[in-house]
């Protein structure tokens, strides 16, 4: 029993290393056409690196200091993240974290970065015209009588937008977003975010890497601050209404008591409109300064709720440059040429077998 197994492995053995030299066999009587095909990708990749646009990358990074996210609950969130602990304290702010990595990347945010004027050649143009010049979009528009004609401006009204040019606008965005935009914060202990801008145009992802920034932190900032900033801008109003009612009853005393100059003192009735009037003074000097004083506090509660982007790098000239090198086009042209060869041989081989 033991001989039979031993045998049948043998011959098993043999009818694979006869296999093998069979196509091996095969390929080498073919060797012609896998060279020749493996030059033609060879040419293909040269042909592709050379006519390849190199990319560059506009890098800028930033830091956010909240003054709210501090004291003395952060420095203990802060102690037990670096212990490998996890509090859920990071819940406080709907733009903390990944949300505000998100932002960079919404559609809001990126399209008016895209109406963001930029000087080219001393002319002032929006970005979305800057990207449709790069990849030749109007040459392709020139017959297209609903698209020739659309410029997009730094100062076009959003809300104003035609069909065409939303989808326009829309297309940009899935181009950029796909492809050209990468945000990140490389650790979540660390809040410094990074954003990355790709572009075959070195101005373009310049601009449009610091434009993004310049949105999104003034949204940012406005969007933080809101409610602090509403509620000192009604106490100004009414600090500004009181004082206003103030000197008009200071007026009215005075215009009262020029009404009672070298009165007889036995017709008192006739001073009662004076002492109203101080009443009023009396009542909105209370007011005001109440509102004068929790204005102020408004206004210290407004710059301590104004978050701080800090930014730490900024996209120098000249970017990163990374391009499909030579030798890599004809090395993977080469071989993916070689690769084609021999499958094609393979599938051909075992079609005339079955035949």
């Amino acid at each position: 029993m033991d001989n039979k197994i031993i045998n049948n492995n043998e011959s098993s053995l043999k009818e694979l290393i006869e296999n093998l030299k069979e196509w091996f066999n095969y390929f080498l009587f073919h060797w012609k056409v896998i060279t020749i095909v493996g030059i033609v990708g060879s040419c293909i990749g040269l042909t592709y690196s050379l006519l390849k646009k190199p990319i560059y990358t506009a890098t800028l990074s930033f830091a956010v200091e909240d003054e709210r996210s501090g004291g003395g609950l952060g420095s203990a969130l802060g102690l037990a993240s670096s212990l490998g602990l996890d509090l859920g304290g990071g819940g406080g702010s709907i733009f903390e974290g990944s949300n505000l990595t998100e932002l960079f990347k919404s559609r809001a945010m990126v399209e008016k970065t895209l109406l963001s004027p930029v000087v080219i050649n001393n002319r002032t143009i929006s970005l979305a015209e800057m990207y449709i010049q790069i990849n030749g979009w109007r040459e392709n528009w020139s017959n297209n009588k609903k698209l020739k004609n659309i410029q997009f401006l730094s100062n076009n009204v959003r809300t104003e937008f035609t069909r065409e040019k939303d989808s326009i606008l829309g297309s940009i965005y899935l181009n950029l977003s796909k492809q050209g935009l990468n945000v990140a914060q490389k650790d979540k202990k660390i809040a410094i975010v990074t954003m990355e801008v790709s572009s075959t145009n070195e101005l373009f992802a310049k601009y449009f890497c610091e434009s993004l920034a310049n949105e999104v932190g003034k949204f940012y900032v406005e969007t933080k601050s809101k409610k602090a900033r509403l509620n000192m801008n009604i106490l100004e109003r009414q600090t500004d209404s009181i004082r206003g009612e103030l000197n008009g009853a200071i007026t009215g005393v005075a215009i009262a008591n020029d009404n009672t100059f070298n009165l007889n003192p036995a017709l008192n009735v006739k001073r009662t409109p004076s002492a109203r009037r101080q009443v009023d003074v009396q009542a909105n000097t209370a007011i005001l300064t109440e509102l004068v004083k929790q204005t102020e506090l408004a206004k210290v509660t407004l710059r301590r709720e104004t978050p701080l982007i800090q930014i730490i790098d900024k996209p120098i000239l000249p970017l990163f440059k990374e391009r499909f090198g030579k030798a890599k086009g004809i090395v993977l042209g080469g071989f993916f040429g070689a690769f084609i060869a021999v499958f094609g041989l393979i599938i051909n081989k075992i079609l005339k077998s079955l035949v």
